[in-house]
């Protein structure tokens, strides 16, 4: 959908050559390490730590809009601080006509996957986060897709 022949966009966090990674990407690590490269967090597992959902959305926004804090686990072998990301939970029909197992659409909003705590998630491409001629902002000057998460079996 609008990525042509192109392959999907990473999920990029930054590495840093004491080790460590961070999600957003800095120039700087967190113990002043500086960036060697990027890791692609598409390819670890994620948990939700907490979700919560608005029903008061900005502009352009779904309403409801279930949001998640996830943590990836980054293997035996990381030693730094967690890698965490804050997004969207995706709906039931993102990412090639995904559905729901237990076919309720009545949850979060009517289309949106349920999470809870603990709950097995992967990042998936949406190329609109958000309605783009719904805010101030002229929509060419900012960036509209990103990853939403969406619980996994």
């Amino acid at each position: 959908d609008g990525q042509g022949d192109s392959a999907e966009p990473t999920f990029e966090a930054a590495e840093y050559a004491d080790g460590t990674v961070t999600y957003p990407p800095h120039t700087v690590g967190p113990n002043g390490a500086e960036r060697v490269g990027t890791v692609d967090l598409r390819e670890y597992e994620a948990r939700v730590v907490t979700w919560t959902t608005s029903t008061a959305t900005p502009p352009g926004v779904r309403e409801p809009n279930t949001l998640a804090i996830v943590e990836f686990e980054m293997g035996d072998d990381y030693d730094g601080p967690p890698v965490r990301a804050l997004g969207q939970i995706a709906e039931r029909d993102e990412a090639g006509g995904v559905t729901g197992d237990d076919g309720d659409d009545s949850d979060n909003g009517g289309d949106q996957f349920s999470v809870d705590i603990g709950d097995r998630i992967e990042p998936v491409y949406a190329d609109e986060l958000r309605e783009p001629g719904a805010g101030i902002r002229e929509p060419e000057s900012q960036d509209w897709d990103g990853f939403r998460f969406r619980p996994v079996e």
